[in-house]
């Protein structure tokens, strides 16, 4: 992975209101401490102990010298979980704490190119989570029997809420390998394959092992009294394994509702592009909470419903029609994990194409009156409180609800826009495919997606990720004349529009000056159509 140039901001900033520290900085940027070294390999050991709600593990790390001239490296723990021993070669290196943040001491500069390993110890009561998936950590609970049912969670928290690593998503490991510890009645499902479980009297270890380059936040522990069945899907690569883990009790449920997965696979592959993680398979795992997009390892709790929690959110009825968790929740292994955002800031990214992928699985099966209507009717639950683009450097996303359901209707407009649908899933494909396991920034995004649509998208996402405001189109009746143009848009926003006009559509082309419609003027019924997120205004001249 390249890093990303960056200049440390070592005073408070506020931005939008918000007021950030230096404790957001050291994790939302990336440092010095960080820019220096490029990971290559994690091996992560934890013991977990469910009675105490304690772990004990160790991370062995392997990474690259980028660039020559530093001694001092950036490694990310949150309390109260505490650093033990960090030794390199056999030896005990000192340690500088700032709060969460901790600054390695390395004995001697290291050159470029050369590649070391760092061997750190950690051990504590890791963070409950409150809310999981969106208050992050440990969540300890009980099955339906009251045995012990866990799982971890820390997309906004950090990764490093519970093991030490680099937890920052521009430089993501190119391979890991887990080795988990339980009692020996439960079982531990993590990412990646499994490759052997060792037994003793007390306990056992899975060992388990991730080929391809993984993002922090998506690396998992799933503990509890699992069942397993699997099934080999014939997708676009060959042989692909699902392998389903729910709780004793579940399975007669799980088989019926899981019958959607490889649903979701042959609907997303031809929109997406081959599944981007066909050497650690894919899997579905019941967690005690609602799910999230663990790679390889996407979990779930959506109670064996349809809809989200057995509600449709579009309230069109097109959301009753597939299980929102296993088609959102796996959406993201081709957004946010085969493509990953080098800042939070850029979670649009993860969310939009992620949530607009709901209605490109409707449009798969149900037809593309039915994906417009299902996005169509996620409008409602738009807010415009804040841009959908966050805070850079300080580990801050962008409008919380909306990165999901008003990314998702600017994509739909976009696509009405390019009035091509052969073009526009060329177009996703080949985003999949141009930034396969890579980090990126919007500008990467906008910039490929200006260039195979072939027109200027500039302004419209300025629009739309940058600013609170929805565009409105103004019109006015001057004698026999409509005239029209754009208001409260950013500057160089002309998009073409698609009316209905008297019944039938019509596409003008405004502009922030006044413009005159060239059609019949006898208007008895004008509107925009559905498919563009644009509200219209009549003007009184």
């Amino acid at each position: 992975m390249k890093y990303l140039p960056f200049v440390l901001l070592y005073t408070s900033l506020s931005v939008f209101g918000q007021k950030y520290n230096r404790q957001d900085t050291l994790q939302g940027s990336v440092t010095p401490q960080r820019a220096w070294w490029d990971l290559n390999h994690y091996d992560l050991s934890v013991d977990v102990n469910p009675d105490t709600q304690f772990i004990i593990g160790k991370n062995t790390m392997t990474y690259t010298v980028l660039e020559e001239g530093m001694d001092e490296l950036q490694i990310d723990l949150q309390a109260p979980m505490k650093l033990n021993l960090i030794s390199q070669d056999g030896i005990a290196l000192e340690v500088r704490h700032e709060g969460n943040a901790h600054f390695v001491q390395l004995r001697e500069k290291q050159k470029k190119g050369t590649t070391h390993t760092l061997t750190m110890g950690f051990e504590g009561k890791p963070r409950k989570a409150k809310n999981a998936p969106w208050d992050g950590g440990f969540s300890w609970k009980k099955d339906a029997k009251g045995r012990h049912f866990i799982a971890t969670s820390n997309q906004g928290i950090g990764a490093s809420v519970w093991w030490p690593n680099k937890d920052h998503p521009y430089d993501e490991v190119d391979s890991l390998d887990m080795h988990v510890t339980v009692p020996k009645d439960l079982v531990d499902v993590s990412n990646g394959r499994l490759v052997s479980v060792d037994t003793t009297a007390t306990s056992k270890t899975y060992h388990w092992t991730v080929k391809n380059p993984i993002n922090s936040y998506g690396v998992n522990l799933n503990i509890g009294y699992y069942t397993h069945f699997k099934e080999v899907y014939q997708g676009e690569k060959g042989p692909l394994d699902m392998d389903y883990w729910v709780i004793e009790g579940n399975e007669e449920k799980a088989r019926e509702q899981f019958k959607q997965a490889p649903m979701m696979m042959k609907a997303f592959e031809h929109w997406f592009g081959p599944y981007p993680f066909y050497k650690d398979g894919y899997k579905l795992v019941e967690v005690p909470y609602l799910g999230m997009e663990h790679q390889s390892s996407v979990t779930y709790g959506n109670n064996y419903k349809n809809g989200y929690l057995g509600r449709d959110l579009s309230k069109t009825g097109w959301g009753l029609k597939f299980d929102f968790i296993i088609i959102h929740e796996s959406g993201h292994e081709w957004f946010a994990n085969n493509i990953t955002n080098k800042d939070v800031a850029d979670m649009w990214i993860h969310e939009s194409f992620t949530s607009y992928s709901e209605n490109l699985y409707l449009d798969y099966y149900f037809g593309k009156e039915a994906s417009a209507e299902y996005v169509i009717g996620l409008r409602k639950n738009i807010r415009n409180d804040r841009p959908i683009i966050g805070t850079y450097g300080v580990r801050e996303t962008g409008s919380e609800s909306d990165i999901y359901y008003k990314g998702s209707n600017m994509l739909h407009t976009l696509r009405t826009l390019v009035e091509d649908d052969e073009l526009w899933r060329n177009t996703l494909r080949g985003l999949n495919a141009e930034f396969c396991h890579q980090t990126v920034t919007t500008k990467q995004i906008e910039t490929y997606l200006s260039k195979k649509l072939r027109k200027d998208l500039s302004a419209f996402f300025d629009q739309y990720l940058r600013t609170t405001d929805i565009p409105v189109l103004e019109y006015q009746k001057l004698q026999n004349k409509i005239t029209f143009r754009y208001s409260n848009v950013v500057t160089g926003f002309d998009m073409p529009l698609q009316m209905i006009i008297n019944g039938k559509k019509e596409w003008i082309y405004p502009s922030t000056q006044w413009r005159t419609f060239k059609g019949d003027a006898r208007i008895k019924d004008m509107k925009i159509a559905d498919d563009f997120y644009i509200e219209l205004r009549k003007i009184n001249p």
